[in-house]
């Protein structure tokens, strides 16, 4: 985009107070994440969960110098304001006309599943065949569509964008903004399937962005869709894909034992070798071929073309490095795109010193010079203290570079220069193009080495976080439990993510952890769970908040406080006992507590109280009977305080289950996991936590042959057995050997048998086809799931994640 202030306000019928004649080429929506303030608008977004108008200070602070809001702060000088009645409204009507004035070919993706991996491939084919833009991420949403449509510009012919819905009536919305002139349907599953009447009115919903497309590309697979497609839009050019020969593209070989794939298309066939054969990797290609040949493609390329696709990767990743550092890893594509995003990314974490590893930008169809410009404008606005180029075409355009700049041929180059080994207490982003492999640069980087991982998925918390975050009303906060290291996933990345994200409270449970926290930077407030004896003064040094249970534990806070020469009412969180008979003032103990309290330089920030069993449908009498308690004794002590301190009581089971007594916070642990005892609610969470490791060997064991120590296993036949390296020092149960539990290994259980050793174990994988050294095998995820694991272990999730060895290296992905 390119507009005056003054031009976008007469397109969105908008009011300008300012300066109508600054020129905006983007539109900033998370004042967190801004990379870039040059000819930038920050849009304060208001929806039912949120105001964004909260954030126009930290934008101004960034920055900025136009805001977009629905309403005039005039406070702040030196502003140019557009103000509109409705922001999201706003943005869909700017974008709306954007596009229709563009010019440009257009696809749009809707669907269930495979949306961003068929736009990604998409975009691999066709990046060099015509200029094209596409969705960043999976931006595909109401606020998401029109920001990827906003980046549409003169130079760009062809335009890939998804377009995703969650419940009735987006669609329609959404078709009003952009109408594609082709249309591509990926897979109908689940995903969102809650929020609609039956799978006909999701389908009904999904393709009224086809009305005014000129092709439809859909799955004819699925016989209801089918069946609408052809009913609905009869008058258009229409192309079905899938496994079933009456399909206009289909599969015409047998795809588990022919080296190549041939996929018919119009009586025309493909032919061509494909590594992953599994449904939905097949049927996204048939999806792809249909579109490149509606484009023109002629066999040939396209055979080329899906030699040359790359695995799309949609994470990126951070590990503890070596010398206190930090390391970014999105090492596995580059454009401009990708590049923000890693900018964005490293905009979450605060530490003061950071450096940059680029690569040649590889691929992309534009004037070197313009496209270097562009990159070294994003990175100077990061102020890094040290930059790293490699690659001949990007060190050319050294000089474009304002931070300490090196220049190396190659990756191998760098290695052997020995300067990124010498960096200390810094934030460091690999990123660059695949052919230059600067994810060797992490294997160099990194602290720990060990093959067995666990993957934590920050973006799942979030989406874990916002669901339940949905079944509240507005005003109520949200408290996260960071204890026992964020339930073993690593208490300070997690903690610095929440942070990012406004979280309103962090929950440890001893002291320790609270400093630790603080020494790294987190600043939001921290209450202390359990706070100990000795640690009082601590506490008040690192402006920590303490849980206070007893009058002896008020007393020897209290003195602490004195001692310290602390001259405001410091702030403590009181514990009522409402029947788990753990800790906390009993009923009768309350009119001395508020007389105490009255006579203490100390604030109650909070009371609350646990629940013993708000996951169990059975004791719901209890927990109703709890809740009143709390309501009761928490109401008759706000009175005697004369101030109203925040009230929480609800933990993730009683978010979901006890909506009516939020109060004014709530406390999430498992919940943002992913975890939830009710499986409905679990069918809205994503799973969070990944323990990986892989094979280290396979041996034939013969018949009557023994495997681990004491022999506990006997072959009875030959058997196909894999060791892999981790063990009860990484905290798998030695109780889950013997083929108690299982792993998986290519979507496939392998039995555990024989002891686990301390730092191995064998399994049996006699089974599983085509294993191999060197697989990646899965302790838990999706197969087997954390909740099946610790049924093996005859546990609870809590202690299986809290039991992983700290010497398990965790890696942190956002996908």
């Amino acid at each position: 985009m390119n507009y005056t202030v003054q031009h976008i306000a007469e397109i969105t019928n908008a009011q300008i107070i300012g300066d109508g004649n600054l020129l905006i080429k983007n539109i900033a929506y998370d004042s967190r994440i801004i990379y870039s303030t040059k000819n930038t608008a920050f849009i304060a977004i208001n929806t039912q969960k949120n105001s964004g108008e909260k954030f126009i200070e930290s934008a101004i602070d960034r920055g900025i110098h136009i805001i977009i809001s629905e309403h005039h702060y005039p406070d702040f000088e030196n502003i140019t304001w557009i103000i509109v009645e409705n922001s999201v409204e706003f943005l869909q009507k700017l974008a709306k006309y954007h596009f229709e004035n563009s010019h440009l070919q257009s696809i749009g993706i809707t669907g269930s599943n495979g949306k961003t991996i068929l736009k990604e491939w998409l975009y691999q084919c066709l990046w060099n065949e015509f200029p094209t833009v596409k969705s960043p991420k999976s931006f595909n949403s109401q606020i998401g569509l029109p920001l990827s449509l906003l980046q549409i510009n003169s130079s760009y012919q062809l335009g890939i964008f998804e377009v995703g819905i969650s419940k009735p009536h987006e669609m329609e919305k959404l078709e009003n903004i952009f109408h594609p002139q082709i249309g591509l349907l990926t897979h109908i599953g689940t995903a969102h399937a809650a929020n609609f009447s039956s799978e006909e009115e999701l389908i009904d919903e999904k393709i009224i962005l086809f009305k005014n497309s000129e092709v439809i590309i859909y799955n004819g697979d699925h016989s209801l869709v089918d069946q609408k497609i052809k009913k609905s839009f009869s008058d258009k050019k229409l192309i079905s894909y899938g496994f079933k020969k009456e399909n206009h593209v289909f599969i015409k070989n047998n795809i588990s034992k022919d080296e190549n794939i041939t996929v018919e298309y119009f009586g025309e066939e493909i032919s061509f070798p494909v590594h992953q054969r599994d449904e939905a990797t097949l049927t996204n290609a048939m999806a792809l071929i249909s579109v490149l040949k509606e484009l023109n493609i002629e066999n040939k390329k396209i055979i080329e073309k899906i030699n040359l696709l790359k695995a799309v990767e949609m994470r990126l990743e951070a590990i503890e490095g070596i010398k206190g550092n930090i390391i970014i890893n999105d090492s596995f594509n580059l454009d401009l795109d990708s590049l923000k995003t890693a900018l964005q990314f490293l905009n979450e974490y605060n530490k003061s010193k950071k450096s940059l590893v680029l690569t040649d930008i590889v691929g992309v169809n534009s004037n070197a010079k313009e496209l270097y410009e562009e990159v070294s404008e994003l990175v100077n606005e990061q102020h890094f203290d040290s930059v790293f180029l490699i690659g001949d075409e990007i060190s050319n355009f050294s000089e474009l570079f304002k931070a300490k700049t090196y220049t190396f041929i190659d990756t191998k180059e760098l290695i052997e220069s020995k300067y990124l080994t010498e960096l200390e207490n810094q934030i460091i982003l690999l990123k660059g193009a695949r052919k230059f492999e600067i994810e060797r640069l992490k294997d160099i980087l990194e602290l720990r080495k060990h093959d067995t991982v666990l993957e934590v998925n920050l973006n799942a918390i979030l989406h874990n976080i916002n669901y339940h975050k949905s079944l509240l009303k507005p005003g109520t906060k949200m408290m996260a439990m960071v204890k026992a290291n964020a339930y073993g996933l690593g208490s300070y990345e997690v903690s610095e993510f929440l942070q990012h994200h406004h979280i309103d409270y962090l929950g440890v449970a001893y002291v320790d952890e609270g400093v630790e926290l603080r020494k790294k930077g987190i600043t939001t407030p921290i209450i202390v769970m359990n706070p100990e004896q000795h640690s009082y003064q601590t506490i008040i040094e690192y402006n920590l908040e303490p849980e206070i249970y007893s009058f002896r534990v008020l007393e020897l806070f209290y003195e602490a406080v004195q001692r310290s020469g602390y001259d405001k009412k410091y702030p403590i969180h009181i514990k009522l006992e409402t029947g788990m008979h753990r800790l906390g003032f009993k009923d009768f103990e309350l009119d001395q507590l508020s007389e105490t309290l009255s006579q203490k330089n100390v604030k109650v920030q909070s009371l609350f109280s646990h629940l013993s069993s708000s996951d169990m449908p059975e004791e719901k009498e209890f927990t109703l009977k709890q809740l009143e308690v709390f309501d009761r004794n928490s109401s008759y002590l706000i009175e005697k305080l004369g101030y109203t301190p925040i009230r929480h009581i609800l933990n993730s089971a009683g978010i979901t289950s006890y909506k009516d007594y939020q109060h004014d916070m709530v406390r999430i642990g498992i919940g943002m996991l992913g975890e939830s005892a009710d499986p409905e609610i679990q069918k809205q969470l994503r799973s969070v936590v990944s323990f990986k490791t892989v094979i280290s060997q396979i041996s034939t064991v013969e018949n009557g042959e023994s495997v681990g120590y004491s022999r506990r296993y006997k072959a009875d036949h030959p058997t196909r057995i894999a060791t892999i390296p981790v063990g009860y020092a990484d905290g798998i149960p030695r109780l889950i050997g013997n083929q108690v539990g299982n792993v998986g290994v290519n979507k496939t259980l392998a039995p555990i048998v024989g002891n686990i050793c301390m730092d191995m174990m064998m399994i049996n994988v006699d089974h599983i086809p085509n294993v191999k050294e060197g697989d990646t095998v899965n302790v838990f995820n999706a197969q087997p799931s954390l909740k099946e694991f610790a049924g093996y272990c005859k546990t609870i999730t809590y202690e299986v994640l809290t039991s992983i060895s700290p010497r398990v290296k965790r890696i942190y992905i956002k996908d």
